[in-house]
C-alpha cells in the first residue's frame, strides 16, 4: 500500500537522492531478524511469530506521519523491516506443517495467491487514498489492515508440536542457528533473482510517471504485476510437484531476465504494462517453487530455520537490488536502462547456477553435513 508513495514522500522530506535506501534499509532489519524468527518459530510456535510481525507493521504505520525528517523516516524503515522478518517466516512454516509433501508446491502457490492479492490491492488503493485524503491517512489505513491480520490469527490452532514457553535465552543466537546449510541452493537462486524485485520496487514508481501515468496511478505496475502472478502461481506450484522444482525455476529465471530487458526499453505505457505482466508471470513461477524446494530440503525440526535462511537470501537480493539499482539510476532516467540490464544479467547467472552449479554444491554440502554429524 505505501511503497508507490514512498519515493515522492522521501523527496518531499528532502531526501530524493536516497531513494535506493527506502527498500534497502527495510530489508536489512528483515534479514537480521530472520535467525530470531526462525528459532522462535521452531520453539514457541508459528502463530506467535506471525503476531509479532503484524503488530510491528501496525505500530510503524501509525508512526510514519509523526516522523517527518529524512533520518527519522529511515529509522522507521529499519523498524518496519521486522514485520517482514517475522510474519512470512511463521506463515510459510505453518503452511508447510499442515499440507502433505506431495502437494507442497501447490500449497505454496495457493498461499502465494492470497499474499499476491494483498500486494495487488495495496499499490492500487494506496496512491488513491493518498490523493483523495492525505498520505497520513494512507499510513493509518495500512496500520488498520495490518492489525486485522492479527485478529484472523486468534482462532487458529498452533501447528508446531511440543512448543515451549518463551524465555529470554531463546534470543541468544548461536552461529549454527543462523544459516541452514541444506537450503543453500534455493537461497543462492533467490539472491540472484530477487535482485530484480528490489530494483523494481525502487525504480518503477519513477518509470511509471516518466511514461505518462498520472500520480494516482503510479501503483498500476504493481497491480498488473501481481494480478499476472496470481494466475501462474497455482499452476507453477502444481507443475513443480509433478515435473520437479529445478525445471520450473530455470524457466522462471529466464523469464525474469526477459522481463528486465522489456522494462529496460519501456518508453510508453504499453511496454510498461507488458513488462509488468511478464515480470508477474516470472515471479509467480519463481517464488512458490523456491519455497517448496526449501521445505523439501529441510528436516522437520529445523523447518523454521530453513525458511528463515531462504528469507535472509530474499532480503539480501531485494536489498542489493534496491540499493544498487538506485545507485545506478541516481535519479537520472538515462541510467534506468543500465539498472535493468544489471538485473537481467544476475537472473541469467541464476539460470547458469541451476544448470551447472547444483551438483558440485550438493556434493560439498553432503560431505560437510556428514562430517558435522560424525
Amino acid at each position: 500500500m505505501i511503497v508507490p508513495e514512498l519515493p515522492d514522500y522521501l523527496t518531499s522530506l528532502g531526501g530524493g537522492e536516497y531513494k535506493g535506501l527506502i527498500i534497502a534499509l527495510f530489508t536489512v532489519t528483515a534479514g537480521l531478524s530472520r535467525p530470531f524468527s526462525g528459532k522462535l518459530a521452531d520453539t514457541i510456535g508459528r502463530i506467535p511469530v506471525m503476531i509479532i510481525g503484524a503488530v510491528v507493521c501496525f505500530v510503524v504505520g501509525i508512526l510514519y506521519p509523526m516522523f517527518n525528517t529524512v533520518w527519522a523516516f529511515f529509522l522507521l524503515r529499519l523498524l518496519h523491516g521486522f514485520s517482514t522478518g517475522f510474519k512470512p517466516t511463521g506463515t510459510a512454516a505453518y503452511i508447510a506443517d499442515i499440507v502433505p509433501a506431495n502437494r507442497r508446491g501447490e500449497a505454496m502457490g495457493i498461499g502465494g495467491i492470497f499474499g499476491s492479492a494483498g500486494m495487488a490491492l495495496g499499490p492500487y488503493f494506496g496512491p488513491k487514498i493518498a490523493q483523495a485524503y492525505s498520505i497520513e491517512w494512507m499510513f493509518y489505513t495500512s496500520s488498520i489492515i495490518a492489525i486485522l491480520s492479527v485478529l484472523i490469527l486468534i482462532g487458529m490452532k498452533e501447528s508446531l508440536p511440543n512448543k515451549i514457553k518463551f524465555n529470554t535465552g531463546l534470543l541468544r543466537i548461536r552461529k549454527d542457528e543462523i544459516i541452514e546449510a541444506r537450503v543453500f541452493s534455493p537461497s543462492i537462486v533467490f539472491i540472484l533473482t530477487a535482485f530484480s524485485f528490489g530494483a523494481v520496487l525502487t525504480l518503477i514508481p519513477d518509470l511509471t510517471m516518466s511514461v505518462g501515468f498520472s500520480p494516482e496511478n503510479k501503483g498500476i505496475f504493481f497491480t498488473v504485476f501481481v494480478v499476472a502472478s496470481l494466475f501462474i502461481r497455482f499452476l507453477a506450484g502444481k507443475a513443480s510437484d509433478k515435473f520437479g522444482r529445478v525445471i520450473v525455476l530455470k524457466i522462471a529465471a529466464l523469464s525474469i531476465a526477459i522481463a528486465d530487458i522489456v522494462l529496460a526499453y519501456a518508453h510508453d505505457k504499453t511496454m510498461l504494462i507488458i513488462g509488468g505482466i511478464l515480470f508477474g508471470i516470472a515471479v509467480g513461477m519463481n517464488t512458490p517453487t523456491l519455497y517448496a524446494w526449501t521445505v523439501d530440503l529441510a528436516i522437520d525440526k529445523f523447518r523454521g530455520k530453513a525458511l528463515a535462511t531462504m528469507y535472509i537470501a530474499l532480503e539480501i537480493g531485494i536489498g542489493a537490488g534496491a540499493f544498487f539499482g538506485g545507485l545506478i539510476y541516481s535519479n537520472e532516467m538515462t541510467n534506468m536502462r543500465n539498472a535493468f540490464f544489471t538485473c537481467a544479467a544476475l537472473s541469467l547467472l541464476a539460470l547458469l547456477y541451476l544448470n551447472f552449479g547444483i551438483g558440485p554444491i550438493n556434493k560439498f554440502l553432503s560431505k560437510r553435513i556428514s562430517d558435522e554429524n560424525s
